[in-house]
């Protein structure tokens, strides 16, 4: 199915009054895509990190990062920033912070010379199972009132959306 870009950037946008020259065209905070993602992104972000803090002394990256070791155990820096989507010195910090409070530990030097993989240790596993029961009712509440089927829709569209930004990427 091919869509007129200008049909779809009229459905993206506003138009705002100026107050001293000729209208303008910007993004619309309610039909831009882009725009309801980020929002939805951010105040996500704000609302688990303040819970996760509070809960379990981690941030949003550290529970990123203890997901990341928990599904690819070993996993490099490099690996997880290019899985996550977030730059490897914030991936470093989560690490380092990881390891600093016993949760995770770096293996030896790949035949790079220069990454090392991680591993949660025991402790790290058990703070993931502790916090990944408050990650799934945060889940469940913030899905409520969506059925299975729109649950699916929206991971799919999701998945086509990021396979979308990782070309989007490529291309430059």
């Amino acid at each position: 199915m091919t869509v007129d870009v200008d049909d779809l950037n009229a459905l993206f946008t506003v138009e705002i009054e100026a107050e001293d020259g000729p209208p303008s065209r910007t993004l619309s905070f309610t039909r831009s895509p882009t725009v309801l993602l980020n929002f939805a992104a951010n105040r996500f972000n704000r609302a688990a990190a303040k819970a996760y803090a509070q809960k379990f002394d981690i941030g949003i990256m550290d529970w990123r990062m203890l997901v990341m070791l928990t599904r690819v155990p070993g996993a490099t820096v490099t690996q997880s920033a290019q899985t996550i989507g977030i730059d490897k010195a914030a991936i470093s910090r989560s690490v380092a912070r990881l390891e600093q409070r016993g949760l995770a530990v770096a293996g030896d030097v790949h035949a790079n010379g220069r990454s090392r993989g991680w591993w949660l240790t025991e402790a790290g596993r058990a703070l993931h199972d502790r916090v990944l029961v408050e990650a799934l009712t945060r889940q469940k509440r913030l899905l409520d009132g969506f059925s299975p089927q729109e649950i699916a829709t929206l991971t799919d569209m999701l998945g086509r959306f990021i396979d979308n930004l990782d070309r989007l990427n490529d291309d430059g």
